[in-house]
């Protein structure tokens, strides 16, 4: 059975641990889905500083807005937990806090700058997967409404926001089966959210989380595969925007051999190609056809806490470790650093 390393004497070493969070206004999201994505993040940071507390840990939420440095050289903490995926509404200025907390010389967990920058960016996440002989899917970044959709990349297409997370734009209808509904989707979605897009072959077959958590002496690969209760479109299998708001749209499963050994060896080079701390979830979709597992997506700074509704933590659970012995493992893993 894994076991993840912790020291739990040494947490005296934290004085104080402050759990930085996302601020959210409606007024930054172009969307209402996009801002529901976000909605929950103090709730959630509320539940990390209950567990930091159990730990006899003095701990403290403070949330990434204009104030957010001030706060922390005036309190001084030992180590922010940094769960920040936003700010003013754009995933890719999240990377104010770790350059922020670089210039103060104040630890913190999770991806560092670098890792946050490629982690938000499909498009260069795709190319270094690529570039570290990870199977992705076949793609075409575009920037303007417009632009024609490659046809070499076949049918069904998935398109995706360039930089967004919680599938913020993957509805229930997500995936389309011509290039003209396709093309309208990328169209339609440049248009609404400002940004630029991922057009995607759309890989049928399983759908596996994978949590890759570096404990300081190992990098522990977790993962499980999704068993949807129903396709979201009535022909495939995969996690919508809507999928979040039913707790019974899926539950997990083991991942057999010798799969699971392949996904395991794959997900530690893209967690070390792709300059990701601590710990990262990604997305793959194993093709029923050939067996190969496709990286889909990853993200550095997954939603971190006790509920079970979380995919890191779920995947995690269903190996045998709780949310406790996680965040005693990543909280000691800095104690020692103090």
């Amino acid at each position: 059975m894994t076991k993840l390393k912790g020291d739990k004497e040494s947490l005296k070493n934290l004085k104080l641990v402050v759990v930085a969070y996302s601020h959210i206004e409606r007024e930054w999201f172009p969307t209402q889905a996009s801002y529901d994505a976000e909605i929950e993040v103090e709730d959630r940071a509320q539940e990390v500083v209950d567990e930091v507390k159990k730990l006899g840990i003095e701990v403290k939420a403070i949330p990434g807005d204009q104030y957010f440095l001030t706060n922390i050289l005036v309190d001084k903490p030992s180590l922010i937990v940094n769960l920040v995926d936003t700010l003013r509404g754009q995933d890719k200025l999240q990377t104010s806090v770790p350059a922020a907390l670089e210039l103060s010389n104040v630890p913190y967990t999770g991806a560092q700058m670098e890792g946050i920058v490629i982690g938000n960016n499909r498009n260069l996440t795709k190319r270094l997967l690529m570039a570290y002989d990870i199977p992705t899917p076949y793609f075409q970044f575009i920037r303007r409404a417009g632009v024609g959709i490659d046809e070499d990349l076949g049918l069904p297409l998935i398109v995706k926001l360039n930089e967004s997370g919680g599938s913020v734009g993957i509805d229930n209808h997500a995936v389309k089966e011509t290039l003209k509904s396709a093309q309208t989707k990328v169209d339609s979605m440049i248009s609404i959210y400002k940004m630029p897009v991922i057009v995607e072959k759309f890989i049928d077959g399983p759908e596996i989380t994978v949590v890759v958590f570096d404990d300081g002496a190992k990098k522990h690969v977790f993962m499980g595969e999704k068993i949807f209760r129903k396709k979201p479109d009535g022909k495939h299998y995969f996690t919508s925007h809507e999928s979040y708001d039913d707790e019974n749209a899926y539950k997990y499963k083991k991942v057999d051999e010798p799969l699971a050994g392949k996904i395991s060896a794959l997900a530690v080079r893209a967690f070390r190609g792709l300059l990701h701390r601590d710990y990262a979830k990604f997305d793959i979709r194993v093709e029923e056809s050939s067996g190969t597992p496709f990286f889909t997506d990853s993200n550095p700074n997954t939603a971190f806490g006790p509920d079970m509704g979380l995919p890191m933590t779920e995947v995690i659970a269903l190996n045998g470790i709780s949310f406790q012995d996680t965040l005693i493992s990543l909280l000691s893993k800095y104690a020692g650093q103090s």
